[in-house]
């Protein structure tokens, strides 16, 4: 029944915070956003004492259920695992722990973290990892499902579904989520809860709280038959049936051993002391082959079929009318880069985020992107080449679990400057074509373009752009409208501190 339990749990957590980042219209959050609230590294970088004292609480209760129940990653491992068994039972064995390894891990995480390294430290972080792996290559696929139903649905005259852009986001950001979906494949289908026992910083530190339980699964040794089904279903490998002890800091609490003891020697309890009792008679284990699995190389070549296939672009319109081919635009050689509204500065943002892809996957406008520069890989940046920021939109503050980028309202928005427009005398097409254009004073909605002759001395000459910084919030409005290509006339450049105007 505690298995049962378990499984429904984790059912639920895995398939809600998947469809967190699979949800590009953000409107899931209002009911589940708490979800990735409560995951332990977010919940560290937001400072939220609540959920950290909650989550050690449970461990001290319950063990490491956290690992089994709420964290997606090590539920995706779980998933693996039970696939992988369907093919090959009592696969496992008892193993020794990495115990240097896994605080060396910890130590160097910790270290990045306190460096304000906070995207190196991303990339082993458990919630960021599978962030990534459901935004990049999950996302693609429930995209184009969705396409397909919109396309259906539009063919007889119904609108339940709305067609949404595929795109790729970032070429580096896509590498690290195919690699890393691939290492976790791996690993769980040979060795279930490897990652989680040897890499996951967060295992390591909720390992150590978990020693001190209250509740444990327990070996009766007046009722062992030394059978070993126990060990050869632990999917951390840390029962060791010669010895009859557990090692508590890589027991998951999955209550699988449960399961396989038919002669119920091993229950979910408060353990007591108890005398040790002699196995010297017991029954070797039986040394199982390391035979190759077909099998395995099937599922491999079909996660690598399904994330080859997130990268085909979906199909654009490259034509203005069918007369004119639309060319692309660059993104612009940012001095500083652009930080979200209500991220307060560069420094902030870096110090918090674990570019988990979660703001990204639900920017309406496509103006958020996860950055190539290694000194913050993977954390979002804003650019404008699909759209702009719109005054109206703070779905990313309200997403984000870290606090990175901090809940606001839209007139708080309207009055925080990411950075300020610059004009491009060189690019501007009212120089180098000779004909009027006003897109940029038109759109900006703050009013911080105005249109001035370009010749002071000649009010009937083409005018050009006046920008006045001060009114300026940073949207990227004129950017994006902009009529220049490949570059744009007006780009904006980021602040290092964002300001209230």
């Amino acid at each position: 029944m505690l298995q049962k339990i378990r499984r429904v749990l984790a059912v639920i957590f895995l398939f809600f915070i998947t469809l967190l980042f699979l949800d590009f219209t953000g409107t899931l959050h209002a009911w589940f956003g708490w979800m990735a609230k409560i995951q332990f590294l977010p919940a560290v970088l937001a400072l939220n004492v609540g959920i950290i004292l909650l989550l050690i609480l449970l461990t001290l209760l319950l063990g490491r259920v956290y690992c089994s129940v709420i964290c997606p990653l090590g539920i995706f491992q779980d998933v693996v695992s039970w696939i992988a068994g369907k093919r090959k039972k009592n696969r496992f064995r008892y193993s020794k722990a990495l115990t240097g390894l896994r605080w060396t891990v910890l130590a160097l995480f910790i270290i990045a973290l306190v460096a304000g390294f906070a995207s190196a430290a991303a990339l082993i972080a458990p919630y960021s990892a599978y962030g990534r792996i459901a935004s990049n290559l999950f996302q693609p696929i429930y995209l184009w499902g969705d396409n397909m139903l919109a396309a259906l649905s539009e063919h007889m005259d119904n609108y339940w579904f709305y067609s949404a852009d595929v795109w790729m986001k970032s070429l580096p950001t896509f590498i690290v989520a195919v690699v890393t979906f691939l290492v976790l494949i791996v690993l769980a289908w040979r060795g279930g809860r490897t990652y989680c026992n040897t890499i996951c910083p967060v295992g390591t530190i909720l390992g150590f709280i978990s020693r001190y339980a209250w509740l444990k699964p327990v070996i009766d040794t007046s009722k062992c038959v030394n059978c070993h089904k126990c060990a050869r279903n632990c999917k951390a490998s840390c029962i060791d049936v010669k010895t009859h002890t557990i090692d508590y800091s890589r027991c998951v609490a999955c209550m699988d051993c449960l399961e396989q003891c038919k002669e119920k020697a091993i229950r979910y309890t408060h353990p007591k002391k108890t005398e040790t009792t002699s196995v010297s008679d017991a029954p070797s284990e039986q040394t199982t082959g390391h035979a190759s699995d077909n099998s395995r190389r099937t599922f491999l070549s079909t996660a690598i079929a399904l994330t080859a296939a997130s990268t085909i672009k979906a199909q654009e319109k490259k034509v203005d009318g069918g007369l004119a081919t639309i060319i692309d635009k660059k993104i612009p050689d940012r001095a500083t880069p652009i930080t979200p509204p209500g991220s307060l500065s560069a420094r902030h943002f870096a110090q918090h985020c674990t570019g988990c892809q979660l703001c990204v996957s639900v920017c309406p406008t496509g103006v958020l992107r996860p950055s190539s520069d290694l000194s913050r890989f993977m954390q979002p940046e804003m650019s404008f080449e699909r759209g702009y920021c719109r005054p109206e939109c703070t779905k990313c503050g309200d997403v984000c679990p870290t606090g990175a980028i901090q809940p606001i309202t839209t007139a708080d928005k309207s009055a925080t400057q990411v950075g300020h427009a610059v004009w491009i005398k060189a690019n501007c097409i009212t120089q180098t074509d000779d004909v009027d254009c006003d897109n940029c004073a038109r759109h900006c909605p703050t009013g911080a373009i105005q249109m001035i002759p370009s010749d002071p001395e000649n009010q009937n000459s083409r005018k050009i752009p006046a920008i006045n910084t001060e009114r300026c919030i940073g949207c990227g409005s004129c950017e994006n409208l902009c009529p220049a290509r490949p570059f744009s006339a007006i780009y904006v450049e980021g602040h290092e501190v964002h300001r209230t105007i």
